[in-house]
């Protein structure tokens, strides 16, 4: 799985009075959880964005001055008017340890149902997955070739090696849909 560094200030007040106040300096207020032990912290919103606005995944490396720490991002609050972000929260990545985290779906193949002119659609843009980190693709790439009209893949039906999804098992990620075009191929198909 792909790494972000990101330089991250280490605080030791915490609340809503320093938090607004990590806001002013214009850093966003950071806490990093996990292996018995919770660090606050800050980080400049410039060095974030490649983290926040992008469908990937990554495991973030935070540089506390020398000293570094892999964490994957769990949560991330916004400002419900202005496009601002208020809170990151971190899970902190423990060598032989697994770690949830979400993976985003690509589909491939051309389906069969799309041929016969269904409309392909992809439900589950990222699924939850749990393994260890050296074991965590960077996308879950899912073969379609055999999709047919009106057929449905769910997590269920997924394998991939080293990982447990914690995804339901009844979750759809992609399916064929009828259309108008497809049910008429098949009318003609059935004369």
């Amino acid at each position: 799985m792909k790494t972000i560094s990101v330089k991250a200030v280490e605080r030791k007040e915490f609340g809503k009075k320093a938090a607004k106040a990590v806001r002013r300096q214009e850093m966003i207020p950071c806490v990093l959880c996990g292996n018995g032990e919770t660090v606050s912290f800050s980080v400049d919103p410039r060095e974030i964005k490649s983290l926040i606005y992008t469908p990937n995944s990554y495991i973030v490396e935070l540089d506390f001055g020398g000293r570094t720490e892999k964490a994957v991002l769990r949560e991330a609050q916004f400002h419900p008017i202005r496009e601002q972000i208020l809170h990151l929260d971190f899970f902190r990545v423990v060598d032989g340890k697994p770690v949830s985290i979400a993976i985003p779906v690509r589909l491939s193949g051309n389906a069969e149902g799309v041929k016969v002119g269904g409309k392909l659609t992809l439900s589950a843009r990222k699924l939850t997955v749990s393994a260890l980190a050296e074991n965590l693709p960077d996308e879950l790439v899912v073969d379609v070739t055999e999709l047919g009209v009106g057929k449905t893949i769910f997590v269920g039906d997924l394998q991939f090696e080293n990982l447990k999804f914690i995804t339901p098992a009844t979750t759809a990620v992609c399916a064929v849909r009828v259309t108008r075009a497809s049910r008429g191929a098949a009318d003609a198909a059935a004369k």
